[in-house]
């Protein structure tokens, strides 16, 4: 398989997030030397289902789970240090020790439990300015952003520093503008419990992800969220705090673009998204409650349901032109399976698709779906001009065609 996606291959959201990507970068991560994650924080959820087991990550990639490959946590990170040491343990519970293979960027910024406070109080701000906010998922990723943008965001680099007089100077700081009052014996705890854990783990990832490439070692590239929530081109302001396209992915890990020689877009055979914001191919409430249930469309970071609609012929386009996707993993087709017909928005209003009243759950071959979930695959490949690789039948690890 790492032939036909080469020596560096990366995974990225086509979506508002939710699309189902830890399923194939866990399948194709099999595959490769090295998995690496760029961007976001704790906001992200990535749920993988192996042996009817579901396990759910926020910072840890989706194909840590592959054994003896190093794992890469990129610049372009925030990490809230009590998650990742959570994760970790869970993986070492399920009988996967990450430790020894486990490098975070010296660069990644630390989110801090005064950042999640923060984004409470400006998502309240937002909603009494203007009647709603954006939707975060009050994680503290875009006051850690923030930060990071303003120059005075603290990185993995200083984990062994001293940081009580920088923590105090900023609690005395968030009191006065905020009113809030910040724990820091708490902060500098969870620091000291990182410190333990994660000594050697933080490394310069650039020089190690270049070692590896020079010694023939292929690099798989996991996005998080999606490309509509990119910060310069999704749907502001309605949108996460860091770029979500592949160029985002590869400046975060420090990675040319010729280095690039694939990148598998993930896109649900519908769509969905979670907060505020334009969502022009929003079904109708009973059809969109319809397909939630069908499809447990619940966000494994929040709880919260989804909104769900149907796929968008425009969106795919965009994305496809910001990410140069050379391949597609359309998921969760099975959800449609009850479906009489299946709209799709194009550019001058919807397309009614015949439904193919049959079940496609857990098939693993191409020739086996009805006639019309062959077609609909069909029409996303003649829309896009990109060709279909993977198809998701059901949440299940094996529950995957693989499309010649």
């Amino acid at each position: 398989m790492t032939s036909s996606f080469g020596n560096v291959c990366a995974i990225i959201g086509a979506q508002w997030g939710d699309e189902g990507k830890g399923k194939v970068v866990d399948i194709v991560a099999e595959h490769y030397d090295v998995i690496a994650r760029a961007c976001g924080g704790a906001n992200a959820g990535h749920t993988i289902v192996i042996d009817s087991v579901q396990h759910i990550f926020h910072l840890l990639p989706s194909g840590c789970f592959h054994e003896g490959k190093p794992i890469i946590l990129g610049a372009g990170m925030v990490l809230h240090l009590p998650t990742l040491l959570e994760e970790i343990e869970e993986m070492k519970k399920a009988g996967f020790d990450v430790l020894p293979r486990l490098h975070i960027s010296s660069e990644a910024h630390i989110l801090f439990e005064y950042h999640k406070k923060l984004d409470g109080v400006f998502e309240e701000a937002r909603a009494k300015k203007k009647g709603k906010g954006i939707g975060t998922t009050m994680r503290g990723i875009g006051p850690a952003y923030q930060d990071k943008a303003a120059r005075t965001g603290i990185r993995m680099e200083s984990l062994d520093a001293d940081l009580t007089s920088e923590l105090k100077e900023r609690a005395e700081s968030i009191k006065e503008q905020f009113g809030l009052d910040i724990d820091i014996n708490v902060e500098l705890k969870n620091l000291e419990d990182a410190r333990n854990v994660l000594k050697g783990c933080v490394t310069d990832t650039v020089s190690l992800i270049h070692e590896y490439l020079e010694g023939g070692k292929s690099i798989l590239i996991e996005g998080a969220q999606g490309v509509l929530l990119d910060l310069d081109h999704g749907s502001y302001p309605y949108v996460t705090s860091s770029s979500t396209t592949i160029s985002g992915a590869l400046q975060a890990l420090g990675l040319p673009p010729k280095s690039l020689e694939s990148c598998i877009g993930i896109a649900k055979a519908y769509c969905t998204r979670v907060g505020e914001g334009e969502f022009p191919a929003e079904a109708s409430e009973a059809d969109g409650n319809r397909i939630r249930e069908r499809g447990v469309e619940y966000g494994a970071t929040t709880g919260r349901p989804r909104r769900c609609g149907w796929l968008s012929v425009p969106d795919l386009l965009k994305v496809v032109r910001l990410n140069g996707y050379t391949h597609w993993n359309i998921t969760k087709l099975d959800v449609l399976d009850e479906e009489d017909q299946i709209p799709v928005m194009m550019s001058d209003g919807y397309q009614n698709l015949p439904g193919w009243k049959a079940s496609t759950r857990g098939l693993t071959s191409f020739d086996e779906l009805p006639e019309n979930a062959k077609k609909y695959i069909q029409f996303i490949e003649e829309q896009t001009g990109v060709p279909v690789a993977f198809i998701g039948t059901g949440p299940g690890r094996e529950e995957m065609i693989v499309k010649s």
